[in-house]
């Protein structure tokens, strides 16, 4: 269960409420009249209401803080906060003046371009530096569905759009359901701050050769697997061999906890997500569909994407035998 999921979307273009009659979207009527009930009764149904609505598991802990003056009228400002373990995640809600209606709406800033919500300095690039179209993808090295969007994306994407696209791949490893995901992102970063070219080689490898990393299940070996595999890399590239071992050896996970945080504030859930110029796409997508955006997105720049790939060549069936001839009966 990923927290994120309550940024699950709402009935479009409408304020979507919770009152006495259930959740929906309805048109405004009088309320019916209803009992008085203490504070204590309205806190506990707007949790029940929110562990319903989102499909919360008992281990996730619901906070209410406290309300404050919201920007629609008749409404506060309810901040609730999920917890899960060592995950926390704040959640905005509004709560009418009267205690009748709890009710929840994303706000968008149109004065920022999307393509700069997300910050990618530092991380290595691959393709064109000046390229019109970035995609930047919430990666998982140890994740199935990552390992087959990477297929996609190296090298079909990246030689059909060679000069009008690059790619940086920032950190979400699931630690919950992958153990050695975190370890190899701490890794191939190590490559990173010396060498991109480094850094691809071992993303690629990894991506290939997933269920090599750690044969036996066990954390160790994949660990043990992963360093190798780095400080392989390393050496192909000439980066400084002391350097990189000292840092296999910290294991200094700082940068990554951030691109968690980074994604985790993009309401990021799962893995692969890829935003590309800012548009959010989550999952393995088929390359048809991801080359659909790509070229929406060019010819937003003014550019004409590439044409269409020609299709598959098909081998005609053979044709059915004429049937056997047969001799009419003698007379």
């Amino acid at each position: 269960m990923r927290i994120s999921r309550l940024a699950s979307p709402f009935c479009a273009a409408l304020l979507c409420v919770v009152t006495a009659g259930g959740l929906g979207c309805h048109a405004q009527t009088a309320p019916p009249s209803t009992p008085a009930i203490s504070q204590d009764q309205i806190n506990h149904r707007i949790e029940v209401i929110i562990r319903s609505r989102f499909d919360l598991p008992p281990s996730v802990d619901v906070h209410l803080g406290t309300k404050t003056k919201s920007e629609l009228l008749g409404y506060q400002l309810l901040p609730v906060t999920l917890t899960q373990g060592s995950q926390s995640e704040e959640f905005k809600f509004l709560v009418s003046d009267d205690n009748k209606t709890l009710a929840r709406f994303d706000k968008y800033d149109l004065t920022v371009d999307p393509k700069t919500t997300i910050s990618t300095v530092g991380r290595p690039v691959r393709g064109a530096a000046d390229a019109p179209v970035t995609i930047v993808s919430f990666d998982d090295l140890e994740c199935p569905y990552c390992s087959q969007m990477h297929s996609q994306l190296f090298p079909d994407t990246l030689n059909r759009y060679a000069g009008k696209v690059k790619f940086v791949y920032k950190d979400f490893p699931l630690e919950e359901i992958h153990p050695w995901a975190l370890h190899a992102a701490v890794d191939a970063n190590c490559l990173a701050a010396q060498d991109g070219v480094a850094y691809w080689s071992f993303v690629d490898y990894v991506h290939a050769h997933g269920a090599e990393i750690a044969p036996d299940q066990k954390a160790d070996t994949a660990f043990a697997s992963l360093d190798k595999i780095a400080t392989d890399e390393g050496a192909k590239q000439k980066v400084n061999p002391d350097t990189l071992k000292a840092c296999l050896a910290k294991q200094d996970t700082t940068g990554v906890e951030a691109s968690i945080a980074q994604g985790r504030a993009l309401n990021i859930g799962a893995t692969p997500t890829l935003f590309i110029n800012g548009e959010k796409l989550g999952g393995a997508l088929p390359k048809d569909q991801l080359w659909k955006v790509i070229d929406r997105e060019l010819t937003v720049e003014g550019i004409t994407p590439p044409p269409p790939p020609p299709p598959a060549a098909t081998t005609p069936a053979p044709a059915a035998p004429a049937p056997a001839a047969t001799t009419p009966p003698a007379k």
